[in-house]
């Protein structure tokens, strides 16, 4: 499928726009004590990520584990309740919503999970798996719509309808990762937050359903969050990738501009880490280091929040917060080097 450029800034509104974050924040409490409670700290999941998504684009999401990826895409979805910030679905404000307006909005907002092991009822027939969400917003109209709406996302996602009889532990994790697309398909949405959607896979199957999300991509007119920590994935899926960092995003751009360009210490060293094929090329590489590991975003550094691991690190990087600056056409970064 062809790729096409992002066009916009993080925070600038455009008319393509399905998706919008605006400085979102989501802390966490944390608390010592087992009878009087006290509130020691916050753990700083997310705090002021902004980014937009266009309809029909796929936006990479990467970073090490703990960097807060999942739970910005859990914040859109509003499965995790913002502590501050705004989000934007379809030029409407969505921060807060619940109850019925958010079950609402969820016909046109989906989830695909990582583990397609744990995120199957194992004691419902596939056939009810898929059609649940059907049966709950009273899209159905009698068993045998019911039973055709299953039959056709089943063959969708290039599985036979006989499998609705089965249940979860049937299936091999393809397969299973199949049914759960079928699931998110089900409500016909809009959106689709792809939350590391194969790292649980086997390698021989992850191009497979890899495939099948960008088939069903553009099939449907479908707009991506594709959540992953794989670099090379992401290039290959993603139309813009964003680079998260300890609940911030320091860099974003266009795919091919990203791995060509990267600006940001943090996306050299993530780079730098994906092997070549070539086994010549490969040795002549030279691969960046990254010294201990990311810290916790309960005591986040002072300052530039990646400098204790920054090989480019100055004085005033341990004081100074960075800022987002549009480097290039579309290309932004937030890192001390650029600041003028």
């Amino acid at each position: 499928m062809k790729k096409r450029a992002g066009s916009m800034s993080p925070n600038k509104p455009g008319s393509q726009e399905l998706v919008a974050v605006r400085d979102l924040k989501v802390h966490f409490p944390v608390h010592q004590g087992a009878v009087f409670r006290k509130k020691i700290g916050d753990v700083k999941a997310v705090d002021g990520v902004s980014f937009h998504i266009d309809t029909g684009e796929t936006l990479g999401l990467v970073g090490e584990s703990g960097s807060g990826k999942t739970t910005t895409g859990q914040a859109i979805m509003l499965l995790e309740p913002a502590t501050g910030g705004k989000i934007f679905f379809e030029a409407r404000e969505i921060t807060g919503l619940d109850g019925k307006k958010a079950r609402l909005l969820r016909r046109r907002m989906q989830l695909i999970y990582q583990d397609p092991f744990s995120s199957l009822n194992p004691r419902m027939k596939i056939g009810r798996i898929i059609s649940e969400p059907l049966v709950i917003h009273g899209m159905v109209n009698g068993e045998k719509d019911r039973q055709a709406q299953v039959d056709e996302l089943l063959e969708t996602v290039g599985l036979s309808p006989a499998m609705a009889k089965r249940y979860p532990h049937e299936f091999s994790g393809g397969q299973r990762q199949r049914i759960g697309i079928a699931r998110a398909l089900s409500l016909k949405p809009g959106f689709i937050v792809c939350d590391e959607p194969v790292s649980a896979l086997d390698v021989s199957i992850q191009a497979q359903i890899i495939n099948l999300i960008e088939e069903i991509q553009e099939k449907f007119n479908l707009t991506y969050l594709f959540i992953a920590h794989d670099l090379a994935l992401v290039r290959y899926i993603s139309n813009r990738i964003a680079v998260m960092y300890l609940g911030k995003i320091v860099e974003i751009a266009d795919r091919l501009e990203l791995y060509r360009h990267p600006l940001h210490p943090y996306t050299q060293a993530l780079l730098s880490a994906i092997p070549i094929p070539n086994p010549i090329l490969e040795a002549q590489r030279k691969h960046i280091q990254l010294h201990g590991e990311i810290p916790s975003p309960l005591n986040p550094p002072s300052g530039c929040l990646f400098h204790p691991r920054c090989r480019h690190a100055k004085k005033e990087c341990a004081h100074l917060q960075p800022q987002m600056r549009e480097i290039a056409p579309d290309h932004f970064v937030s890192c001390t080097l650029f600041d003028s």
